[in-house]
């Protein structure tokens, strides 16, 4: 009988590239999907596991019993500092969370998991994941998807852009490369991985 190892592909890729449409279609073919941001967002909610450090360590953060994001944007713009404070806050409890994930998918013996991380190359998380895909479509289509958002201006992609490691950097350092230039293209791409990985998982 064939051992399973369940293999971690991280999934990453610039804004406006289609990322979490691209994992909603591994979701969709039964691979099961971390998402760093959802987790965020569950921490930062109502009960969330961060509430109680963020009260005592920055109590100006919680308001009507929730993380305020804009509330940790102007802390962050009046002393840069926080920010390290913020970290130091919620690193920790993210990284609990994908570990538990981690393992009850290694413990149900499921061949493939995502892990999605926008920042993978950046937190240098990358390293720990048996694999990585990178969702990538041409700057043009980018920009415009990015501009289509009434949230944001040009200035502000421009300057989340100069913060990321480069869309050609990424596509070096990937396994995968999925593009999004129409929905088609993608599901075909995210299919042959899927098909590949579960292979390789149960021949493990």
């Amino acid at each position: 009988m064939n051992s399973i190892k369940t293999l971690l592909l991280g999934l990453t890729g610039s804004i406006g590239m289609g990322k979490s449409t691209t994992a909603a279609m591994f979701s969709s073919l039964g691979v099961p999907v971390w998402d760093a941001d959802s987790t965020v967002h569950k921490l930062y909610s109502r009960n969330g596991a961060a509430i109680g450090a963020f009260r005592q360590e920055i109590p100006s953060s919680v308001l009507n019993g929730k993380v305020n994001r804009t509330a940790l944007k102007n802390l962050i713009k009046e002393d840069i500092n926080n920010l390290r404070k913020i970290e130091q806050i919620i690193h920790p409890l993210v990284a609990k969370d994908r570990l538990t994930f981690i393992e009850k998918a290694k413990k149900d013996n499921i061949p493939l998991i995502i892990l999605d991380i926008p920042l993978l190359f950046e937190t240098g998380f990358y390293k720990f994941v048996d694999y990585v895909a990178v969702v990538t479509v041409d700057y043009y289509t980018q920009k415009q998807r990015v501009l289509d958002r009434k949230s944001m201006t040009e200035e502000m992609f421009l300057q989340i852009l100069a913060k990321q490691v480069s869309n050609d950097e990424k596509k070096r350092k990937a396994d995968f490369i999925i593009s999004t230039e129409t929905l088609e293209v993608a599901e075909n791409k995210v299919q042959e991985i899927v098909f590949q990985l579960n292979r390789q998982a149960r021949n493990a």
